[in-house]
């Protein structure tokens, strides 16, 4: 989304609330009416406005919303002052980012051999995936036994594969239970894993405390979350050793700030997801340099068809071996040719649908 002012200047920003992109959109034109003729100089008191003046505070549609229109405002201000974002966030700590790898693989001598050909070009740290993704059309039957006790069997070779140097993570992607999420990792030896990321659906910190105290590997939860009151319970219980926050999801770099400094007073280190446009990747990128409390930023493996992405945007983030290069631009220093936007059409897009032998619904 773009923000202009009566100065020249634009600023850009991503939801990432994916899948329910019209209910943002609705937020974002509601927001508008009272946003227009307000100074962009003022995030902070323009995310409280967005934020609390409703009764019903919070919420996943508005917190995407005001964290489109919190980067945007963040990317004016830099170009407005000729800064780069991180220069507004106290200056950046680090000069590249560490980021980790995903494989999407299913699990099978193929995964092994792609987590291999990673730590050969440099990465240190590698994340998997169920290998078991579905589609929107139909509904892929997704078994929870059989996925623990092939990815128990698999990650333990990957383990042997790539040594005990290269950090080596599993997102479950809320597939699981407590009890098949202990069962997953009883089938492993105990130094398998450096992480696991989201078993088990996060609405109960109660029940992810019950579960840590079961398991002996370190957990990575949080990339749904939309602000520091979601986070609270889980920093302040020690529940997770990872922060997935996600800047285009919870409240943007206002709201990000806070969190981060909140994480750090457990010393639980940042880990931010980033599954989106190179907009996100910019947003995290100033995020990830201004912070004390990094582990790495996600690298998306999903960015399709680059011909296109490199069409759209102009100084879009790319590699340099397993880092994302600080850049000095004012603002986020990425640019979006509108013209070639204008020439896209909105794709619907729906999360597959997964169901377990019952028929019964299972989380994406």
């Amino acid at each position: 989304m773009k923000v202009e002012t009566d100065q020249g200047i634009c600023g850009w920003g991503e939801s990432g609330l994916s899948g329910r992109e019209r209910a943002v959109v609705g937020a974002i034109d509601h927001f508008r009416e009272f946003l227009l003729g307000q100074s962009a100089l003022n995030p902070n008191a323009l995310w409280q406005e967005m934020y609390r003046s409703q009764y019903f505070e919070g919420g996943r549609v508005l917190a995407a919303a005001i964290a489109a229109i919190d980067i945007a405002l963040h990317d004016v201000i830099g170009k407005y002052f000729n800064l780069p974002v991180y220069q507004l966030l106290g200056g950046k700590q680090r000069d590249k980012i560490p980021v980790f790898a995903t494989s999407t693989l299913p699990y099978s001598q193929e995964l092994i051999d792609h987590l291999v050909t990673l730590k050969a070009q440099g990465w240190q740290a590698i994340r998997t995936t169920t290998g078991e993704h579905g589609n929107a059309e139909t509904a892929t039957e997704f078994c929870p036994r059989k996925s623990i006790a092939q990815a128990a069997h698999w990650l333990t070779k990957a383990r042997e594969a790539l040594g005990e140097e290269i950090v080596l993570g599993v997102d479950y992607h809320h597939r699981l239970t407590p009890a098949e999420t202990v069962s997953f990792c009883q089938k492993m030896p105990s130094n398998t894993l450096d992480f696991l990321e989201e078993p088990i659906r996060a609405e109960s910190p109660a029940s992810y405390q019950q579960l840590q105290a079961m398991i002996n590997t370190p957990l990575a939860i949080g990339e749904e979350f939309t602000s520091k009151w979601d986070f609270a319970p889980f920093v302040e219980q020690s529940i997770t050793q990872f922060a997935r926050v996600d800047i285009c999801n919870a409240g943007g770099f206002t709201e990000s700030m806070k969190i981060a400094a909140m994480c750090e007073s457990k010393y639980i280190d940042m880990m931010p997801h980033n599954p989106l446009s190179p907009i996100c990747t910019a947003a995290s990128i100033h995020y990830c340099a201004a912070i004390s409390n990094l582990a790495w930023l996600e690298w998306p493996p999903y960015d399709g068809d680059f011909e296109q992405v490199d069409e759209v945007f102009s100084h879009r983030p790319k590699l340099n071996g397993a880092y994302l290069d600080v850049a000095n631009r004012a603002g986020l220093g990425i640019e979006v040719n509108e013209q070639a936007v204008q020439k896209l059409s909105f794709d619907f897009w729906e999360p597959p649908r997964l169901v377990r032998a019952d028929g019964s619904y299972q989380n994406w």
